[in-house]
């Protein structure tokens, strides 16, 4: 174990040095000496006094005993002889740098071996002092800049590897967002997409649209649609809602339907929770253009918009439990609804309608939704899905946050 250098030499017979300390600094330095050398250590405990640096010492003559010191306290510099007992050159410094990455290490070398030094910082060292040309000014600067150095190399260490995590969660995030699959020209699907939380892709909302057909039993060309909100808001959630929308497609894929589908969901949803009171509520639209008309089933979720001559209405369907709610014990009911040559249904989160419609204390709610339909100035898709969300959010001025999801799905 380390000890003091004044310590140990006053235990050998060795009187201690006074010093003059100049008034001490803000920073304080913990600085462990490792030098087999009584004499070059007392020396350094000299220099180290003069410089005015506030600082603790600690000193030990292995490799061995710095190892032992380091597993007790990180110190903030070490000054390192290349030539000990057991360790020296190279290794001597790789040792001590696996032992504390984010220390700053000095080497200690001999008059004739500044090439030594030279090497040492090559392999990590932050400098290196020549003994017998070490001045407190010089001892001081060199501190002073090595630690600095070190904690400006780890922090953009940090910086780089934060950069690189936030990158490929971007790239991961931006993978899970659906793209639909429709292959029908007359169908159209429009998604919006904005999560709560700040810096993220992904909320607990999730949507998503596929179109099937070849004979399957839903019909030639048929589209599907799903738009569901998990109960909060973290990453959890959102890795819920991906998980729920990726169910949600290859269950579609695989021919389940209506309320088998949604129990299917269901149970993946109560399998993957984290917590039991974890919910989501959803909304299924089964869309045959060719017939003109829809199945809607409601999980909890609110009914669809039905958009058409520049207007909108809600579309009257029958209600079920949310998903998790009362788990193998939903039931849920198909509505049928007959569309227009024309038009769009309009499936939406909270999100859109839950934030303030101004100053006061009112809600947009799904009334005023409508209200912003019929007044947009362009009932294209791109353009009016920019107006509801953007005037949405003008008008609730960041009161209100939480996840949306908006999907338009049209047909001509």
């Amino acid at each position: 174990m380390s000890t003091p250098v004044w310590a140990a030499l006053a235990g050998a017979g060795i009187p201690a040095q006074a010093a003059a300390l100049a008034p001490a600094p803000t920073e304080s330095y913990r600085i462990l000496l490792v030098e087999d050398d009584a004499g070059d250590a007392l020396l350094v405990e000299e220099l180290l006094a003069d410089t005015g640096l506030t600082h603790t010492l600690s000193w030990t003559q292995t490799m061995a005993g710095a190892l032992a010191d380091l597993a007790g306290q990180t110190p903030d510099c070490v000054l390192l002889d290349l030539h000990l007992p057991d360790a020296s050159g190279v290794g001597a410094i790789q040792t001590l740098e696996a032992a504390c990455p984010h220390t700053a290490v000095i080497v200690l070398t001999g008059l004739a071996e500044s090439r030594t030094g030279v090497q040492a910082v090559a392999n990590g060292a932050q400098d290196y002092l020549v003994k017998g040309q070490v001045t407190a000014d010089l001892l001081d600067r060199v501190v002073r800049y090595a630690v600095h150095r070190k904690q400006a190399e780890r922090a953009n260490a940090e910086l780089r590897e934060n950069r690189i995590h936030a990158q490929e969660n971007t790239r991961l995030e931006r993978g899970l967002l659906p793209a639909p699959l429709l292959r029908d020209e007359r169908v159209g699907a429009t998604m919006r997409y904005l999560p709560g939380r700040q810096r993220a892709l992904l909320g607990g909302d999730f949507l998503d649209v596929v179109q099937t057909g070849g004979g399957d039993d839903a019909g030639e060309g048929v589209v599907h649609a799903v738009i569901g909100d998990v109960s909060g808001h973290g990453p959890d959630e959102a890795a819920l809602g991906v998980c729920l929308r990726i169910t949600w497609r290859a269950l579609v894929l695989a021919g389940h339907r209506g309320s088998e589908l949604l129990g299917l969901l269901e149970q993946v949803l109560v399998a993957e929770r984290p917590r039991e009171d974890m919910f989501a509520t959803c909304s299924t639209v089964t869309l045959d253009p060719g017939e003109r008309t829809a199945t809607v089933y409601l999980a909890g979720h609110h009914e669809p918009l039905l958009c058409a001559d520049g207007g909108a209405r809600e579309v009257e369907a029958a209600h079920g439990p949310a998903l998790g709610i009362v788990p193998g014990g939903g039931r849920w009911r198909p509505t049928e609804v007959s569309l227009p040559d024309k038009g769009a249904l309009l499936l939406y989160t909270d999100g859109l309608i839950e934030g303030y419609r101004g100053p006061g204390k009112d809600r947009l709610e799904t009334a005023g939704l409508v209200e912003l339909i019929t007044s947009a100035p362009e009932q294209a898709a791109d353009r009016l899905l920019d107006h509801l969300v953007g005037t949405a959010q003008t008008l609730n001025a960041g009161r209100h946050a939480d996840d949306l999801a908006v999907l338009h799905l049209s047909w001509a």
